[in-house]
Formats: structure tokens, sequence, C-alpha cells
């Protein structure tokens, strides 16, 4: 059938820290398919189930592609999808393109990185116990981490590694900056990347910017546009998820002193407290991900989907879902069964998911063994939090041991 919708505005208001808003969970319950109307773009349909985001996740019927340069797709940032993404393709053309990449974030790839990850949080902490108390874990460890580790990966300077926190700040912006200025920074990181694949063709290396342009090169398997927005792709969220995250979990963990006294006596237990953290914290700001449109009519949680209808997917609520989690809504480290879906599901699901666990796990690892008594500098109303952006996270986390 389809029902008659109160058309909501949608994010309902500026996150408060890392708080769900409870009218998600009233949605959840009581009308999972909502149409919603976020700040630019149309309206389209919000969905908050579990087994429905999968779906849609998953389903080929519900296009990205589709998407593209389209100004009345509803969406939280003022720039329209853009073509030439990975983000916005549909197999088989994003199969093509994902298949480039894969291989450098492999598991075998991955668990090779593992020493090196792990040399860069020790760096990182002993330079934080240097300079003592109290300390921001933000600059100390939470963003110069994952920066390190991806820009390695692509073979970008260490010399270079400080301007990708502006570049990201305005290309994940929803309101920090205007259209004009994302654009700009946009095309600031284009001409940064092109300029380093030209170093690439001139003196080839073995890193994953030079295989992709010996991909584009010499077998022409992807265009020039295709590799500067897959150099992008990977570099901002190769870095910001994480970056963000270690922050989010340090937080949430200090802001319960049982959790953290427990993962420091039972450290076996940091695999499944990742996890958990994962499934626990939502990372988006407004947590609808990116819209997909309908290829035909489908049917959610008893409510027609019409083709050509904006689709978005709420995953921070589907992993709160009661009818897949017990006691969603509870923190517990310890769960044992937890099919979350922070890294997405489907074709689209993270490249970079056991990257990001390595660095997450190194991170909190090296944290819980080098600084036991770790704890907030700050009352918890004191630590101040990004606004305007895509990802929500703490601008500083001042913290004492």
């Amino acid at each position: 059938m389809t029902v008659d919708s109160q058309v909501r505005h949608y994010p309902f208001g500026d996150p408060v820290r890392l708080e769900l808003d409870p009218r998600i969970d009233t949605l959840r319950r009581e009308e999972p398919v909502s149409r919603v109307q976020l700040p630019h773009g149309g309206e389209g349909w919000l969905v908050t189930r579990y087994e429905d985001v999968r779906l849609v996740l998953n389903d080929r019927r519900f296009s990205r592609t589709a998407t593209v340069d389209r100004e009345d797709i509803p969406r939280s940032t003022p720039e329209p999808p853009r073509a030439n993404g990975l983000l916005t393709m549909d197999p088989p053309e994003h199969t093509r393109l994902r298949k480039l990449v894969a291989k450098a974030f492999t598991g075998r790839r991955v668990t090779q990185l593992r020493p090196r990850v792990e040399e860069l949080v020790a760096g990182c902490l002993a330079g934080m116990e240097r300079d003592g108390a109290p300390a921001d874990l933000v600059r100390a460890l939470a963003l110069p981490l994952p920066v390190a580790v991806i820009c390695e990966m692509l073979g970008i300077p260490d010399s270079d590694q400080h301007r990708f926190r502006d570049f990201s700040d305005a290309i994940l912006s929803t309101t920090a900056c205007t259209r004009e200025q994302i654009a700009a920074a946009r095309a600031e990181l284009e001409g940064y990347l092109a300029e380093v694949i030209a170093l690439r063709r001139a003196d080839p290396t073995g890193d994953l910017l030079g295989a992709l342009t010996l991909a584009r090169d010499e077998d022409d398997r992807l265009s020039e546009a295709e590799l500067v927005n897959l150099g992008i792709t990977i570099l901002i969220a190769g870095h910001e998820t994480t970056a963000n995250q270690i922050a989010n979990f340090v937080y949430t963990l200090l802001t319960r002193p049982g959790e953290w006294r427990r993962l420091r006596a039972e450290p076996a237990l940091l695999p499944a407290a990742i996890e958990e953290l994962l499934r626990f914290v939502q990372l988006g700001s407004g947590g609808a991900g990116s819209a997909r449109i309908a290829t035909e009519d489908v049917e959610l949680s008893g409510v027609r989907i019409r083709a050509g209808d904006p689709v978005l997917v709420h995953m921070g609520s589907a992993n709160r879902d009661d009818a897949v989690f017990a006691a969603a809504g509870e923190l517990e480290l310890g769960r044992e069964v937890n099919p979350h879906i922070a890294f997405g599901y489907g074709v689209h699901h993270c490249l970079g998911a056991q990257l990001a666990r390595l660095e997450l796990r190194a991170a909190l690892g090296g944290l819980l063994a080098r600084f036991p008594g770790l704890r907030l500098a700050v009352p918890v109303a004191e630590v101040p939090w990004k606004h305007g952006l895509l990802v929500r996270g703490p601008r500083a986390l001042p913290v004492a041991w």
C-alpha cells in the first residue's frame, strides 16, 4: 500500500554530542518508512528498520548512479552527488573501480600493516606523555594516526599531511561552508592530487596512487577523472571517519568510567568492544546516508516506494533495532552476536573496514596500556563538538592521566 505520510524536516535538529535523537526510535517503532525533507534538494523516504536498511543497501533496485548531478536529490550538503566517484556508481562500473583498490585493503595486507600502525600509535602516545597533561587527544592521536596511515598507503609526503584537515572539513560540510567554499576546496584538492599523479608518471612508485596511475596509463582501466576522484575518496574516507571514531570511542568510554575500567581489566575484550562501539556510536551528524533512487516499485514495511523515489537509510537507527539487538539502546562491550552495519552493507560496504578496525584497536589498546588512569580533563559539558559537518566528533578532547 501507499501511505500519506507527514513530511518532516530532517535532520530534526543539531546533534547533541553522540546521542541518537529519540524521535528516530519513535519512527523506527511507529513509522519505519517516513517522508522527509532535507536541507537541500527535494523530498524522500527515510528508512529506519534494520532489515529494510539492509535491503536498500544491497538491492540493485536502488541506484546510486541515478542520483548524480541532480539538484532535486534530498541531501544534507549543498553540492549534489558527483559523477566519476566510487560512492555514486552502481555495478558493473562500481565493481571495476572497487577491484582496482580492493587489493590494498585485504585482510592479509591489513595484517602486514599492523606493526607500522602500532609503531605510529606508540609514537603519538610517547609525544603525548612527553608533553604532559592535559593533552588534546584529537591533536595528539585521533587525527595524526589515520592521516599518517592513509597518506603512507597513497604515497603522500609527510610534509603535505597537515593540509588535509581543511580540505576534509570543507568537502564534508553541511552548513560550515558555503557551496562556493566547498567547490573551491575540492578544486584545490583535485589540483594537488593531479600534481602527485604527474610525479608518479615521471617516477613510478609502488604505493597505492602509483598503482592506480599505472592502471590508468597502461591498462586504461579508469579515466583520469575517476583516478583523481578515487584518490580524493580514499584520502578523505581513509582518515576522517577513523579520526572521529577514535575520539568518539574514547569519549564514550571515559563518560562511562566503569566500562573503561572493565576494558583495562579485560584486555582480551577489546575486539568485541570495538564492534560494540561501532554499533552504538553514530558517526553521521544526521544519520541518513546518501540517497538512492528506486528503479522500480518496491515495498518496505508495508509502504510502497514508487519507481523514481529517493530513499535514504538511517544506519544508526538500524544498529539500535531491538528486533535484532538485545537491549539495543545499551552499550554492552561483551556483546557476542553483533551483526552491525556501521560500515554499510552490500556492494558499497566500506573498503577500509578492516584497516579502520586495526587502527581503532591499536589506538584504544595503546591508550589502555600506557594511560590506564586516563580521564577527561574538563567537565563533559565543556568538551567542544564539531558542527555543520556530515560527521560528528569532538573538535578537541582534553584528557589527563
